[in-house]
């Protein structure tokens, strides 16, 4: 089993990592922003929605993503410093500012979460970090 390494520097390529990163569970104490870095980066346990794996419930995955160039953080709906505080990433999303290049990045979490980030430019990365395991359960979401 290959593990994964992406890179976004448009849209288009976020898209990609959305749906990679759909439903993964993050602690919130596994984000963080590294202000002289411009560095926002998160460790989550990805599920793996491209696996054949024989299992029904599916394969889960250690993984770290990052922004760089990140000129600004703001969390709304979750505190970031809860040790026991898990989230549900559901998608991922760039908004371009008028240039066509800075813009926001928005992370959405099931229950009304978001992470918003202000970027110079586009530029993520998402890796693999180990062994997979077997999930406990195939992530599900009830279509309104």
């Amino acid at each position: 089993m290959t593990d994964l390494k992406l890179l976004a520097l448009d849209e288009e390529d976020l898209a990609v990592i959305s749906a990679h990163v759909q439903d993964a569970v993050v602690r919130a104490v596994d984000m963080g922003y590294a202000r002289r870095d411009r560095r926002f980066a998160l460790l989550m346990n990805r599920y793996d929605w491209t696996s054949s794996a024989p299992r029904s419930k599916g394969l889960r995955k250690r993984a770290g993503l990052h922004f760089d160039r990140v000129n600004h953080v703001a969390y709304a709906g979750f505190d970031p410093g809860a040790p026991e505080g898990v989230l549900e990433l559901l998608a991922i999303t760039f908004t371009p500012a008028a240039d066509g290049v800075s813009g926001s990045v928005e992370l959405t979490f099931a229950g009304g979460g978001t992470v918003r980030l202000q970027v110079e430019c586009l530029e993520a990365r998402l890796g693999d970090l180990g062994a997979a395991w077997a999930a406990s359960a195939k992530p599900a979401h009830a279509l309104d």
